[in-house]
């Protein structure tokens, strides 16, 4: 089977790298010259564990191609998978003029039978925009052409995203064709041997599945923060909280721990968008506007403990940041709660010297020089006032303590992912902040 993948970012080009690990013949599409000229070089654009050793592999067997002509590409090929970006617009909603944009190319150059697939996360309606978009290019063409569209989510999780998409936990497709179905069935048969779930839906709810799934994700998050924050005051611990609901199989242990905030390109957007549909349709998502409400405040916390462990007295202050992408085992810094806190830090007049594994490159191209950085973890702390953590890298949670203490000024830590025992630091004769636990 051959098919294309439009969009060679995060979503498309693990999609188009996976499949082509699976024997799939693929070529992925793009308009930056650049990118398809790097990847063509065997130079991945983002950072995810797994994936460029996928790309060179398969792209030496000439199973994973690359390409800026989409009327070339789409030529002989069984399926397209739609995967450019639908960034929010001002009002929240997504922007489909790309999803939209792709599809009248799909239009002007299809030649054959085919599977239009979105696999761009669209809201509910989109797949309709996209027939019309094709339907209405071919018949300013005066063809007859046949093309079924479908809806086909990705459930990636940044870090993890090669083993979620080839051990998925469940495989969704919306179609209303059984042509299409059969097509998109045989397409995903290596990844169903081993029992993984596929499960065909009406497109209209396959679109919502997907908004679905990521707001209940970050409602789990919101809800455990503002739960945190009630501990604090209440003098209960937030840990010992988390484990005792956690135990609870309705409620289970995923997404329930607190810290800064969720960040990241799909929660914060998929979100709004998900409220936007519900008012443009005349209904209020009341949880998911408190669910938006509680994470915007939860990114102000870890800075309100600073300002208020120094009493307002933050400038000219020098502060060691550890951790500053959205979430470990990526390079991505879209929504960041990072972002937020050094922003905070810098309209105070302090300084800020961070450091990341390996989003240090995405923070200099959006933060530059305004903060500085470091390439190893404990020069950070040299001279430093406090520590903040803001993203719980793994190399951060067993750390030489007494390093630590030599090199900072004051023996302060601001956990904002509770990575380290209250009471241990509390012994070693830290301050120590953390979410949801104050004793």
């Amino acid at each position: 089977m051959k098919i294309a993948v439009i969009g060679t970012g995060y979503v498309g080009l693990v999609t188009g790298a996976c499949f082509s690990e699976v024997s799939v013949n693929v070529i992925c599409v793009d308009i930056d010259q650049k990118k398809i000229d790097n990847l063509n070089k065997g130079i991945i654009p983002i950072y995810e564990p797994g994936l460029e050793e996928i790309v060179l592999r398969n792209s030496i067997k000439n199973k994973l191609k690359f390409s800026t002509s989409l009327q070339e590409s789409i030529k002989d090929v069984d399926v397209v998978f739609i995967a450019v970006g639908t960034p929010p617009d001002e009002d929240g909603s997504a922007d489909l003029k790309y999803v939209l944009s792709v599809a009248s190319d799909i239009g002007k150059y299809i030649q054959k039978q085919i599977v239009v697939v979105n696999k761009s996360t669209v809201p509910v309606g989109t797949a309709e925009k996209v027939k019309q978009a094709i339907q209405k290019e071919l018949t300013l063409r005066g063809q007859t052409i046949e093309f079924y569209v479908a809806s086909n989510p990705e459930f990636l999780k940044e870090g993890s995203a090669i083993d979620d998409f080839m051990k998925p936990d469940r495989i969704v497709i919306g179609t209303d064709n059984i042509d299409a179905e059969n097509i998109m069935r045989k397409l995903y048969k290596p990844f169903l041997l081993n029992g993984h779930p596929i499960i065909f839906m009406d497109i209209p709810s396959a679109e919502m599945t997907k908004y679905a799934a990521n707001a209940m994700l970050a409602t789990k998050i919101s809800f455990m923060n503002d739960v945190a924050n009630l501990c604090e005051i209440m003098g209960a611990d937030v840990n010992m909280v988390r484990r005792g609901i956690g135990s609870d199989s309705r409620i289970g242990s995923k997404f329930i721990y607190p810290g800064v905030g969720y960040g990241g390109s799909c929660f914060p957007k998929d979100v709004k968008a998900l409220i936007k549909t519900a008012k443009d349709n005349h209904y209020n998502m009341r949880i998911l506007n408190a669910v938006e409400e509680v994470n915007d405040f939860q990114k102000s916390v870890l800075f309100n403990k600073v300002n208020t462990h120094f009493n307002n007295q933050l400038k000219g202050k020098t502060f060691a940041i550890w951790g500053l992408a959205f979430k470990p085992k990526t390079d991505d810094m879209r929504e960041a709660p990072s972002l937020v806190i050094i922003e905070n830090l810098l309209k105070a007049g302090a300084n800020v010297v961070a450091y990341d594994p390996v989003a240090a490159h995405e923070a200099k191209r959006i933060l530059g020089d305004t903060i500085s950085y470091s390439d190893e973890m404990y020069d950070t702390l040299t001279k430093a006032d406090a520590l903040l953590i803001i993203t719980e890298w793994p190399e951060f949670r067993s750390p030489d303590f007494d390093e630590i203490s030599k090199r900072l000024n004051n023996k302060v830590i601001f956990d904002g992912r509770n990575i380290f025992d209250f009471n241990e630091m509390k012994n070693m004769g830290y301050n120590y902040y953390c979410i949801g636990v104050t004793k």
